[in-house]
């Protein structure tokens, strides 16, 4: 049934794409023509509520084969406070707020979806604090999303450098015992963001992540267009490189749904046994504070605020 949805998607996503490819120069060209009225309420209101990032990810996995590749990919970093639409299916400036104890802006790095086409396998979105009229990077939530099964989870974690327990199926050549190590800097100029995954038996062997740098004159490029089929490309590279894995003989496994129905409830046990545990120096090991029943009995964690939803289709 998932291949066949699978294969609906391409043959549905390629007619809407070519359609929607065809008309978007005629809408290019109308926004252009009512330019000059945005651009003066634009001078009224500030800054751009938009910023334009262009960089790499970088792909690597080290178990049970070396695979790697890289590919460009362009981001938009929204300031949900100003943007004059939020965009759908994400948090509103205000849920994030709340869900992270936070008073400050809220900006949200994303992909935004092309011709009729969303592939979005990681949003961010940094959460401020104000402190003496000046703003600090205190929390993230990332919202990871796998296509293939439309679901999609939610968390918070520190920009600085958190280990969260792997809580989506995200690839169907991964299982789910491993832990997420992700790190993400303040965006200016240029910004990184990385995710390494630790095993307990094959220790850190995949590690993903991104470096992209701010375009200067972004104010004066048409979003539609600068984006234009960029979702597709970041499939064609996920779909491809998975048949890459696959002929490789690379296990393939299924969705943990069929087989334990409770895996979302196992990863919040363990995500709060991970936070019982410290790194050693060489970031190798995971050393553990006591018992499995000591470390939950000790005061509460810090509550990463969980949530799984079913996502938008992608053709839908």
């Amino acid at each position: 049934m998932e291949l066949l949805y699978l294969l609906c998607s391409i043959v549905f996503t390629s007619f809407t794409s070519l359609i929607l490819s065809l008309i978007l120069p005629f809408h290019a060209l109308l926004r252009r023509l009512g330019s000059s009225r945005a651009t003066s309420s634009a001078s009224n209101d500030g800054a751009e509520p938009i910023t334009l990032y262009e960089g790499t990810v970088y792909h690597q996995r080290r178990h049970p084969v070396h695979h790697s590749f890289q590919y460009q990919v362009r981001y938009a970093l929204i300031d949900l406070d100003r943007a004059h639409h939020a965009p759908h299916g994400h948090l509103s400036p205000d849920e994030a707020r709340k869900i992270t104890d936070t008073d400050g802006p809220i900006l949200l790095l994303t992909i935004p979806s092309s011709v009729g086409y969303e592939q979005n396998p990681l949003s961010v979105y940094y959460c401020y604090e104000v402190e003496d009229s000046a703003t600090r990077l205190k929390k993230c939530i990332a919202e990871v999303t796998n296509t293939p099964w439309a679901e999609r989870v939610t968390f918070i974690f520190n920009p600085h450098s958190d280990l969260v327990a792997k809580a989506l199926h995200v690839s169907p050549f991964m299982d789910m015992l491993g832990s997420w190590n992700i790190k993400a800097s303040d965006p200016g100029e240029n910004l990184t963001l990385s995710i390494s995954v630790h095993h307990p038996e094959f220790g850190n062997y995949f590690t993903a992540s991104l470096k992209a740098k701010k375009l200067r004159s972004s104010s004066s490029l048409d979003h539609a267009v600068f984006f234009w089929l960029m979702p597709h490309k970041i499939a064609v590279w996920i779909y491809w490189h998975a048949l890459k894995l696959w002929w490789k003989n690379v296990q393939f496994i299924q969705h943990p749904r069929y087989m334990i129905p409770t895996y979302r409830d196992e990863a919040l046990i363990r995500d709060r046994k991970l936070q019982c545990c410290v790194l050693s120096d060489n970031n190798r090991h995971i050393q553990q504070r006591g018992s499995d029943r000591d470390c939950l009995a000790e005061s509460s964690p810090r509550d990463r605020r969980f949530r799984w939803i079913d996502a938008k289709w992608p053709w839908s």
